[in-house]
């Protein structure tokens, strides 16, 4: 009823039933006051390329260090020797030590010792934890003449890992976490918002910090210069520096000699931040775009987390843990997957949108994970964001003009070529502009076979392979689409964003909840008939 009064779901404030949606589109370009992209967090491994394979740790212990046989005894020293200039070094600078129990929070006891930690730079406190990590393991095996050799394999087992939690004077809070078991695999996890914070606090850039952001910054175009120049080189240079600080696991003659670490990218966070003037236009963003994306396109791919730990002990809702009513004082987030991958949207700090691509495994996008790799997945990442806005942007404001919707129910010719038309109602059309909703995020594009099964089961009835290139080609001379060179994978056009949301929020939020409404009330059948078929 017109005049009543409502409340938001989301904010909680009282709003005008009837009143019209945010765009998402006139949200961020009036109500943003800072723009931040930059990489979050980072977490890198380091592996001696000489010790992966057994003929390499053959080779060490027997070449190398001189031994007759390579034997598994002759670990123990080494990991004895390690272990003792742990000791030594951590009892020297009278660093906390604290031996980590099964399921406790690692960052919140280190928050508790950073706390206490004044020096400039230095290690705040050393953690211990027995985890699983592939080490090698000997097998015996006696031949002819009865001569023993051993045969090695990469296998888990559970050792101490030393986390040595460490203030950078490059890149802040950060750790170094090292295993004490051949082949030494090392872990670092750092943080660039922290590396930008501490390189703004040298050229003296006034900034105020949202979390591990920026809720404001005094010269945000040298703050989204410091951001861009964050590089490989930066890395290699903060695990140079704690490498030859921190007790190692192989003496520098060894390393000098080759056996010395290698980085490697094992998860990377690209973000892009964008602060609100004020936090109730974040809390309407958010309710605008989950409604645009519960139930369009990927509905098994959008969620609401709500802020608890859900265990095996958690009783189960009675619809399952997919939410859609969002009520007052839950943090909503949406999340799409791509294989290990996903990009996240939430509200941080109820003061700024974070877009962030987290990239678990960089071969996702066809990418190796050495370290010279950073920009191009950065890129990638951006991009991801860019898109993730892009399709919100476009599936909230998606409507026509008069001529183009005609264009596209009437047959063309483009470059000498016809081109059948793309008519609304269309079962078929409708299934692939739907489908095609489904595949906007994908930063390379999908192919003929990523699509054809969505298609075919929104049809419901048999789709061929000819018949998906068939439709690609249409999209594609319609300008809906845009074949990436010398591939067979395509990526959507701005264009044809719209029209694919255009036809589908039309026809599944219009017209299939109300086509009875639109049926004739003169009744077909006689009488007599109607009257027996109601019995």
């Amino acid at each position: 009823m017109t005049g009543i009064l409502a409340r938001s779901t989301i904010i909680g404030l009282p709003a005008k039933e009837g009143s019209m949606t945010p765009n998402i589109a006139d949200i961020i370009r009036h109500h943003v006051t800072l723009e931040v992209r930059c990489i979050d967090r980072l977490y890198l491994h380091a592996y001696m390329p000489k010790l992966q394979t057994s003929g390499g740790l053959c080779y060490f212990l027997r070449d190398y260090l001189g031994n007759p046989i390579p034997s598994p005894a002759l670990f123990k020293p080494m990991h004895d020797r390690f272990v003792a200039a742990v000791e030594q070094f951590v009892a020297h600078h009278a660093i906390p030590v604290v031996h980590f129990e099964p399921g406790q929070d690692k960052d919140a006891i280190a928050t508790t010792h950073r706390a206490q930690f004044t020096a400039r730079e230095g290690v705040v406190m050393l953690g211990i934890a027995q985890e699983k990590m592939r080490a090698f393991k000997a097998h015996k095996q006696v031949g002819p003449g009865v001569k023993v050799r051993f045969e090695f394999s990469r296998q888990p087992v559970a050792v101490n890992q030393y986390y040595f939690y460490v203030h950078d004077r490059d890149w802040g809070p950060a750790f170094v976490k090292i295993g004490t078991y051949l082949p030494y695999p090392v872990k670092l996890c750092l943080n660039g918002h922290e590396w930008v914070k501490q390189q703004l606090r040298r050229q003296r850039v006034r900034f105020e910090s949202l979390d591990n952001g920026f809720l404001s910054c005094a010269d945000p175009v040298a703050l989204q210069a410091t951001c861009d120049a964050l590089g490989p080189a930066d890395l290699q240079a903060f695990f140079d520096r704690w490498s030859h600080r921190l007790p190692w696991p192989l003496p520098a003659a060894d390393r000098r000699a080759g056996y010395d670490h290698r980085l490697a990218i094992n998860q990377l966070e690209v973000s892009l931040t964008q602060v609100f003037d004020r936090p109730v236009q974040g809390r309407l963003f958010f309710e605008a775009v989950i409604r645009e994306n519960l139930d369009l396109g990927r509905p098994d791919r959008v969620r609401l987390l709500f802020p608890i730990r859900i265990t095996r002990a958690t009783p189960p809702p009675a619809f399952g843990y997919r939410t859609r009513v969002i009520t007052d004082g839950v943090h909503p987030s949406l999340h799409v997957d791509y294989k290990h991958s996903h990009v996240k949207q939430y509200f941080k700090e109820q003061r700024a949108l974070r877009t962030e691509v987290t990239i678990n495994n960089p071969r996702d996008f066809w990418i190796r994970k050495g370290l010279s790799n950073l920009p191009h997945l950065r890129e990638i990442g951006e991009q991801v964001n860019r898109k993730l806005l892009e399709v919100e942007h476009v599936s909230h404001s998606c409507v026509l003009t008069q001529s183009a919707l005609d264009r596209l129910q009437q047959p063309t010719v483009v470059a000498g070529q016809r081109v059948s038309a793309l008519r609304f109602g269309d079962p078929r059309v409708m299934a692939v502009l739907q489908a095609l909703t489904g595949f906007t995020h994908l930063p390379h594009g999908f192919r003929n076979h990523d699509v054809r099964p969505h298609v075919e089961a929104l049809l419901g009835r048999p789709y061929s392979t000819a018949q998906m290139t068939y439709d690609l080609r249409r999209l594609r001379l319609k300008g809906l689409i845009h074949r990436i060179p010398n591939t067979h994978r395509y990526t959507a056009t701005s264009y044809g964003l719209k029209v694919a949301f255009f036809y589908t929020k039309l026809y599944v939020r219009l017209l299939r909840p109300n086509w009875p409404a639109l049926l004739s009330e003169d009744d077909p059948f006689p009488r007599t008939l109607r009257d027996a078929l109601d019995v």
